[in-house]
């Protein structure tokens, strides 16, 4: 009975021992190389390029004829050689299309680009690549932000791919995978899934691991808009009412609308200026009205708008609940010369690359952040 339980089976080497060590047979093809020219070298004291060249036309069977004649030893080295080279190059093609076959080099191209993930610093995540994401990464590489798409459907995936986009194959609403796409080193997440509940899990995953990411969503309903926005979601995007809007501004105020397509397409560009909540780090700004700044005569940008500094704690966020932050988000269009800077607010600016530059340079060390408004 004792003798019974033995199986051979279990001595037996495991299949994947060849694609854990899959350079045996090419090492093994270089010390063959080495040892042959060895041989010729002790045996008939040929310069090492004669040893060499003799090892090449005699394992690769081509056979041009022998550098020198050969003596009987070297006749023994050479025949050893064939041997040999006729098994070792037969396992080394066999083991590199075994690692085709069962998916080496593609499993080694994934830790490539994974280890690349870990380098990505300041770029935006979409999660989903349908109809809505790729207008979304379409805007955002005419803009050249960084750009990783979270995608698990193969079509979508290779859509995406195919425009250049790194992608990275995993589930949007784990936490594994929003830390593995950097949610730590991001500027922003877009939540772009077809489904509602799928991008309720994704900010839901996204505002516990990142407080301080901005997170964008896509939504179908109210209903749906009002529960991301209690999950955490910064902005909260319907297609069919930003379709529906623009249709209705189109029917009544088309060359408005036409205006900002041309605008669109110019070398105009909004960004967000985003002044910092230390009053000390303002210095002279402190206080000063725009027209005391004169912004637009010293660099040709224009102001079109400014949001208050949020002065909702995350305990008066709890107390007096979202519609206060709504509020304090409240923005102020065409500010007069006589608004007054403060900690913590932000300009909403528009002008060229240049004169947004200009921008930067005049607020210095007041600014907080700059965000480029896309679309």
């Amino acid at each position: 009975m004792a003798s019974s339980s033995w199986r051979p089976w279990r001595r037996r080497r495991p299949p994947s021992t060849r694609i854990r060590r899959p350079w045996r047979a090419p090492l093994a093809l270089v010390l063959l190389v080495n040892l042959a020219a060895i041989g010729y070298r002790l045996t008939e004291g040929w310069s090492w390029a004669d040893c060499y060249w003799m090892v090449a036309i005699t394992i690769s069977t081509i056979g041009y004829g022998e550098v020198q004649p050969l003596s009987p030893s070297g006749r023994v080295v050479t025949a050893l050689l064939i041997l040999g080279g006729v098994v070792v190059v037969q396992i080394s093609i066999q083991g590199v299309l075994g690692l085709s076959e069962s998916g080496y080099f593609r499993r080694l191209r994934e830790r490539r680009f994974r280890r690349w993930l870990k380098t990505m610093q300041n770029h935006v995540i979409l999660c989903g690549y349908g109809r809505i994401g790729r207008e979304i990464a379409e805007q955002l590489t005419r803009e050249r932000v960084p750009l990783l798409v979270v995608e698990m459907d193969q079509e979508r995936r290779d859509a995406a791919e195919d425009r250049g986009l790194p992608v990275l194959v995993a589930d949007a609403t784990l936490d594994e995978t929003l830390l593995e796409a950097g949610i730590h080193h991001c500027r922003s997440l877009v939540a772009a899934l077809p489904s509602n509940a799928a991008n309720l899990y994704v900010v839901l995953s996204a505002r516990g691991l990142a407080p301080n990411c901005r997170l964008i969503a896509r939504s179908d309903s109210d209903e749906a808009e009002r529960k991301l926005r209690l999950a955490g979601a910064d902005q909260v995007v319907s297609p069919y009412v930003s379709g529906g809007r623009m249709m209705a501004a189109t029917a009544l105020r088309p060359l408005a609308v036409t205006f900002m397509d041309l605008l669109a397409g110019s070398d105009c560009e909004v960004e967000e200026f985003r002044l910092s909540s230390d009053p000390q780090a303002l210095g002279p700004l402190l206080g000063m009205s725009l027209g005391e700044l004169q912004l637009g005569r010293r660099t040709g940008a224009l102001v079109l708008a400014v949001q208050p500094a949020p002065l909702a704690t995350e305990a008066m966020r709890q107390y007096r609940g979202a519609s206060y932050v709504r509020e304090q988000q409240t923005l102020i269009a065409n500010p007069g010369s006589e608004h007054r800077l403060a900690p913590g607010q932000m300009l909403v600016v528009m002008g060229s690359k240049q004169q947004l530059e200009g921008v930067t340079t005049l607020l210095g060390a007041a600014l907080s952040s700059v965000d480029h408004m896309t679309g």
